[in-house]
């Protein structure tokens, strides 16, 4: 280890409590994305139950992503002048606070309000779960760091996903948020007792006024792509997966029952992608690894709009191909633009990103409401024009990458 900075240097094993470091920020992650991919296979049960349209579900969705695109760009200028430790703290505290609004909620207007709250506390999380994985491990081994980090994803799918459709379908709705409060209280007090701080960045030379700090941050040149970047990314996540089981049930003829299994065998299949696909970033390059799963983004999204009645064995394979191709962008993209920043900006630059992303977020959430349109038997109409949109916004990240990974002293693949 590098004893100045603290960042592991190539081919180091990671001791103990870095590996419990990884292991934690993973954990974090997977409850932050549970709570809004939870949305998505219940919108078949709340649409109905609360009486929403298209439109309300979307800006149901969307809501979380505003606010905490907003709270986001608040948290941004004060962003590295705490021990990130404590800021993690406050705001899963807040966020923890947001989800049990959602679970106590009982109408479309305090479900709405509810993600509001969750998103201004959750939507800052991510950010600075990148600062301190940033601040902690070198670009060489941040590939794996990222990998093992986004594995909550599909750890939210393989654990998360099918238990909180079970409580939903044995008891309703609600239960799936009470079920997140019980595993993140337990996770925020190891936080608090076991975790280190986090604050070697507050040894350095900080800007004294938090708004020119965040005032610097929007105006650095070198900052900008990476920012437009950030947008582009969540186009189809945002997109496509809040429709996801209404179109699988609406469209490809699937029943509610069938959902566990498609998110379980989906989930158990990229659970172990994304450490190989930070393996892959490491040794043969973030950029390679980007354009890799870009194209198969791509080719997935166009079969997936398109797709009329198929049998439970096609949906899950065409599910797990799309979830590696996703994978692959996510995890070296995050790890490419990690090392942008330098470390008296990575809070704030984190911050910025995470806001500007949870915005885009909301606008293509709420362009897929205004899109999608109901069938009188229950079909999504115009699910593959968001498929056509995501496929051009993905082709634009590529080209836009390249010029992110010019500008990165990356080094040479092994």
């Amino acid at each position: 280890m590098d004893t100045t900075t603290g960042a592991i240097r190539p081919r180091a094993v990671f001791s103990r409590y870095q590996k419990f470091v990884i292991a934690v920020l993973a954990f974090l992650q997977f409850s932050i994305i549970l709570d809004f991919m939870i949305i998505s296979p219940l919108g078949a049960m709340m649409i109905p139950t609360l009486h929403m349209s298209p439109q309300q579900f979307g800006l149901a969705v969307s809501s979380y992503a505003f606010s905490a695109g907003a709270s986001g760009l608040l948290a941004a200028g004060f962003a590295d002048r705490f021990d990130r430790k404590r800021l993690l703290l406050f705001f899963y505290a807040g966020f923890i606070l947001g989800t049990l609004l959602c679970a106590l909620a009982t109408t479309y207007p305090l479900l709405l309000a509810a993600r509001i709250v969750t998103g201004v506390f959750g939507g800052v999380i991510g950010s600075v779960v990148l600062a301190i994985a940033t601040d902690l491990f070198a670009l060489e081994v941040r590939g794996r760091v990222m990998g093992f980090i986004q594995t909550a994803f599909a750890a939210s799918q393989v654990l998360g996903l099918p238990a909180g459709l079970y409580f939903a379908n044995r008891w309703d709705w609600h239960a799936p948020f009470l079920a997140i409060i019980a595993v993140a209280v337990p996770a925020g007090l190891v936080i608090l007792f076991w975790m280190k701080p986090v604050a070697a960045h507050l040894t350095l030379t900080q800007e004294r006024s938090p708004f020119m700090h965040l005032a610097h941050t929007l105006a650095e040149p070198r900052y900008r792509l990476a920012f437009i970047l950030t947008m582009l990314l969540p186009t189809g996540g945002y997109m496509l997966m809040p429709f996801g089981t209404a179109f699988i049930v609406g469209n490809v003829g699937l029943s509610l029952a069938t959902l566990p299994t498609i998110y379980l065998v989906t989930g158990l299949c990229t659970v172990f992608v994304g450490p190989l696909v930070g393996k892959a970033s490491d040794s043969y390059g973030k950029y390679r690894t980007f354009c890799f799963g870009t194209i198969m983004t791509i080719i997935m999204v166009a079969i997936w709009t398109n797709m009329g009645h198929a049998p439970l064995i096609t949906v899950i394979a065409v599910n797990v191909l799309l979830f590696i191709g996703i994978f692959s962008r996510m995890i070296p993209a995050q790890a490419l633009m990690s090392a942008i920043p330098e470390v008296t900006k990575r809070g704030a630059f984190n911050a910025v990103s995470a806001s500007l992303q949870q915005f885009a977020g909301g606008v293509s959430a709420a362009i897929a409401g205004a899109v999608i349109a109901l069938a009188p038997n229950g079909a999504l109409l115009h699910f593959n024009w968001l498929g056509a949109i995501v496929m051009g916004v993905a082709a634009l990240s590529l080209l836009l990458m390249y010029f992110v990974h010019q500008a990165v002293p990356e080094p040479p693949p092994r």
